[in-house]
């Protein structure tokens, strides 16, 4: 019992920073969107949202079998 205890104390700790990390990049991806600091296309943006919403298939994937996961992000 006292080593699950552990191992949950462990992913909770893990699955809090990691997604707090997750969701403060993803803010700073949304900081790009202003224009008078930076040009983009339509385009750039369809690939950053699709990489984005893949990584996240991706996670619930791993969590409900072994599924591979993707290649790093390139515009």
């Amino acid at each position: 019992m006292k080593n699950e205890s552990v191992k949950r104390e462990k992913f909770v700790r893990l699955a809090e920073g990691r997604t707090q990390a997750a969701l403060n990049a993803i803010r700073k991806i949304g900081n790009l969107s202003n224009m008078r600091a930076y040009e983009y296309t339509d385009a750039d943006i369809k690939k950053i949202i699709k990489a984005l919403k893949d990584a996240v298939s991706d996670a619930e994937r791993s969590f409900s079998s072994t599924g591979e996961q993707s290649d790093a992000f390139k515009l």
